[in-house]
């Protein structure tokens, strides 16, 4: 089945829109071959400002609708404790309120962006999405993320080369309580590596430090800043570490 084939068999859709790449590929051929479409951005402390800003400009300049679920994702204590499938409640909360939103404007198929590179197993946020009977026509039509990365610079999108990212919970090991101060903490760190020219890198919390994880095509200059970053990133009470190990990731 190709994308156009799916849009025929489903023209009026809902697309949960994060201003990524699989997204915002989708929601360019939802574009072209469904007879109505919406887009729905879910705000939350988990999303930093920059993906935000990105999922405006992607709608604006495709022309899309695009309407924004703005939601107090902390006050869900079973995503604030931060279990292992912390991933499971947030999704089935997010998603409940696009569902909601989505039938209140008469769409009544709702996707999402997940691709046939995402090894959905029994990932818990993949569970809570199959239970809402969320489609994921990226991964239906059997598009890989190279495909997709492939098809969106030929279709002009920004967003071709934009590296993965994933939420600013997944910084915060299962186990500790995620908190806006943390949330914070982790978003401004990342920041200012963005400004110093990284592009591929996590910054994850442990306690009492930061450890910084780059892909190994910016662990040299990483290694060379390394005391600039910690002039940067150091807050108080928290030290500041590079995991020598070369993350995945890259495009």
């Amino acid at each position: 089945m190709t994308l156009q084939e799916f849009f025929e068999a489903n023209p009026k859709v809902a697309l949960a829109f994060s201003g990524g790449v699989d997204s915002a590929y989708l929601l360019h051929e939802a574009l072209r071959f469904a007879k109505d479409v919406r887009a729905y951005y879910a705000k939350t402390a988990f999303q930093p400002e920059f993906e935000f800003e990105d999922a405006k400009k992607l709608a604006e300049e495709m022309g899309a609708s695009l309407r924004v679920l703005t939601y107090p994702i902390l006050e869900e204590e079973a995503v604030a404790a931060n279990p292992p499938d912390r991933c499971y409640y947030c999704k089935h909360a997010l998603f409940s309120g696009v569902l909601q939103a989505a039938k209140e404007d008469g769409y009544p198929v709702i996707l999402d962006g997940t691709n046939a590179s995402d090894d959905a197993g029994d990932r818990p946020g993949m569970r809570a999405l199959r239970e809402m009977g969320v489609r994921s026509p990226l991964r239906e039509c059997g598009l890989t993320k190279p495909m997709i990365r492939e098809a969106s610079k030929e279709a002009g999108l920004f967003t071709w080369k934009k590296p993965a990212y994933a939420c600013l919970a997944t910084r915060v090991p299962a186990g500790m309580r995620i908190t806006k101060e943390r949330l914070r903490m982790v978003e401004e760190s990342e920041t200012e590596l963005f400004s110093m020219g990284f592009t591929n890198f996590r910054v994850r919390l442990m306690e009492g430090a930061l450890k910084l994880q780059f892909t190994e095509a910016e662990m040299e200059k990483a290694f060379a800043a390394r005391e600039e970053i910690r002039k940067r990133l150091t807050r108080e009470g928290m030290a500041v570490l590079m995991d020598l190990k070369p993350r995945e990731g890259g495009l």
